[in-house]
């Protein structure tokens, strides 16, 4: 067994399954986002639980969602393919695709538990590509980390990326907690934390 595969398998473990979601916005869907918010929030009140991070990405101004990140843990990949496709932005045609992807939670804990609070400097949504070698399994420093893990295959076994939610001084910064030569390509997009307050 190679390195990569007992790094995947620690990885992987044998707790349930935690799932890295982003839904991006259609072009124009401003309006209906905005009509379905409490359906939306309803919606995801049903997995409070399960939730371990939540929020949209935004325009550089601050002022447009793009899309929203879910990261969840449930018991299978059928029951994470329900919830992203069940979510009534989707049904009502808000998002134009989604990323679902295994993932694992390297920091062992939710965006509440951030220690750096929810409202204070600039968060980002970094999503590094790649395949063959996982790279970046362990972050090099966790203080300003909100989110982070690997983005694995169905069956858990294949290192896809890294996904990650960070709060840092601006996007070159954010883009710089990932090793670049490792990616096919990195997208940084301005998050914020979402839900109820």
């Amino acid at each position: 067994m190679t390195g990569m595969e007992l790094s995947l398998r620690f990885m992987v473990g044998t707790r349930g399954m935690e799932f890295f979601c982003y839904h991006r916005d259609r072009p124009g869907s401003a309006t209906l986002r905005d009509q379905l918010v409490e359906e939306h929030w309803s919606y995801m009140d049903q997995y409070a639980a399960e939730l371990i991070a939540r929020g949209p990405t935004l325009s550089p101004d601050g002022e447009t969602a793009t899309g929203s990140v879910h990261i969840v843990d449930l018991p299978d990949l059928a029951t994470a393919r329900a919830f992203v496709f069940d979510e009534p932005n989707y049904q009502a045609g808000v998002y134009r695709d989604v990323m679902l992807r295994r993932w694992r939670n390297v920091l062992g804990r939710t965006m509440w538990d951030f220690p750096g609070g929810r409202d204070d400097g600039n968060q980002y949504l970094v999503l590094g590509l790649g395949s063959g070698q996982a790279a970046d399994l362990v972050p090099p420093d966790r203080d300003e980390l909100i989110a982070y893990g690997p983005l694995l295959s169905d069956d858990g076994t294949a290192w896809l990326g890294t996904a990650l939610l960070v709060r840092a001084p601006d996007p070159d910064a954010a883009r710089a907690v990932l090793t670049p030569d490792r990616y096919a390509d990195i997208e940084v997009h301005d998050w914020t934390f979402g839900g109820r307050r």
